[in-house]
């Protein structure tokens, strides 16, 4: 796994002028403040949050640094150090100043298949956007550089993405099929054709129309531009230009093209060559390579830039996704279908245990409510009960009040009686009498 350092780029180089730019990148020139030494610091724009289409996902930043760390080859930049802060992550890089391929040859006067044949050598080591070391020698050196759109292929898995510029890529791309390096040669076989001819097989006025040529492998050897070039370049470019891609020429076999090792073939390519010494024929092809690097940087239709591509490549890709979402859907359907079935068939087995017992469970419920009628009417009748019992109390209460304050009454009226028979008798015997009477012992009716 990549190592990101999380200083500050600044403190340890010096950031100089802008070299060049791209949709979420921009490629500044540095110089190393320990070494003196001067290098490019690409900073790549990260995409901050999931759901923006703007900047580079991290780990798409991970993959690249992760495969330029990987290779070491003398026509592959160099990776020196990484960066990252809060919205870029810097690659220190190899500087490479001499300017795009395309661009170099657009100033020749004229491009030999000698020369062609040199710097496809150089690029079979590794297809990928093609930079010059240095373009002031005879013989420039090939940088292959920007591995942003790279991936790694592992044997036996499957591999499937929309991504190049549209001229540039192959059917199994355009048509979402997995890819490997057949791909890579497929492309160049279309830069050996601009090479020689000034003109791209495949382009057309529209995106659409581009990738329908390569799709149905649509291009042609005009002779207006090929008219001085030798059958076996042409040999070489069809081997390449091949829709199956288990037909497809690979590296090796590519490398071992008669076009390619001229030194065994001289006869054939000297011919040639004495055919392109012509100045008009280099005038030519050297003129349609310049307004070919033209249209290529700044007269593009719109719809041909790699932008539109990588839209159109995410939308495919959120398609899969959604394809992806889709079949899960389905099997999470059918696997309810299936669950949704066993249920019927256990609900059918015990539909009539089912009815039985509700039934049963009815007819305990009736019987319940009948015994719930019959206390409660038992409840009511008894609360009459107490309430004819309560009042009956109460009565007897007042009738046992009244006789209270009746003999009351009596007690009282009985022991004045009894006073005043007391006295009369006392009276009696204080008169003397016959000695006859009776005494009462001064008792009275208690209560």
């Amino acid at each position: 796994m990549a190592v990101f350092k999380q200083q500050k780029v600044e403190d340890f180089y010096d950031i100089g002028e802008e070299l060049g730019s791209g949709q979420f990148a921009i490629v500044k020139c540095c110089k190393e403040k320990c070494t003196g030494e001067e290098y490019a610091a690409k900073f790549i724009k990260k995409r901050l949050n999931r759901a923006s289409r703007r900047g580079v996902r991290r780990e798409e930043i991970e993959r690249e640094v992760d495969i330029l760390q990987g290779l070491q080859h003398p026509n592959i930049i160099s990776l020196h150090d990484v960066f990252e802060n809060r919205t870029d992550v810097v690659l220190i890089l190899e500087l490479v100043s001499g300017g795009e391929l395309f661009d170099f040859l657009a100033q020749k006067e004229s491009l030999s298949e000698e020369e062609a044949t040199e710097f496809i050598k150089q690029i079979l080591d590794g297809p990928e956007n093609i930079m010059l070391l240095d373009n002031n020698i005879q013989k420039p050196r090939i940088k292959l550089i920007d591995f942003g759109l790279a991936h790694r292929i592992k044997d036996g898995v499957d591999f499937k993405d929309i991504f190049g510029t549209p001229e540039f890529v192959a059917p199994e791309i355009v048509n979402y099929e997995p890819l490997g390096l057949e791909a890579d040669m497929w492309s160049i076989g279309v830069i050996t054709y601009i090479l020689l001819s000034g003109a791209s097989p495949f382009l057309g006025d529209s995106k659409q129309e581009t990738l329908a040529s390569i799709s149905a492998v649509n291009y042609e050897f005009d002779e207006d531009y090929f008219g001085n070039t030798s059958e076996l370049a042409k040999s070489f470019i069809r081997q390449l230009l091949v829709k199956d891609k288990r037909k497809r020429m690979n590296i090796n076999d590519a490398l071992n093209h008669p076009w390619i090792k001229s030194r065994e073939y001289a006869e054939d390519i000297a011919a040639a060559l004495e055919a392109q010494k012509r100045e008009e024929s280099g005038e030519l092809k050297t003129k349609r390579l310049r307004e070919y690097t033209i249209q290529s940087h700044s007269s593009m239709p719109p719809n041909n830039t790699y932008i539109n591509f990588e839209r159109f490549a995410s939308v495919v890709q959120d398609i899969s996704i959604v394809e992806m979402g889709l079949k899960d859907v389905a099997q999470k359907r059918e696997c309810l279908q299936g669950d949704v079935e066993a249920l019927l068939s256990i609900y059918s087995e015990k539909e009539p245990w089912y009815k039985e017992e509700s039934e049963s469970i009815r007819k305990e419920l009736s019987q319940v409510r009948y015994e719930f009628r019959k206390a409660e009417a038992l409840r009511r009748s008894l609360r009459d009960d107490l309430r004819t019992t309560d009042a009956g109390l109460t009565s007897i209460g007042r009738r046992y009040l009244t006789r209270e304050e009746h003999l009351s009454s009596l007690r009282q009226q009985l022991n004045a009686e009894l006073h005043w028979m007391q006295e009369v008798m006392e009276s009696l015997n204080g008169d003397g009498g016959n000695g006859v009477g009776f005494s009462l012992n001064n008792q009275q009716l208690g209560d």
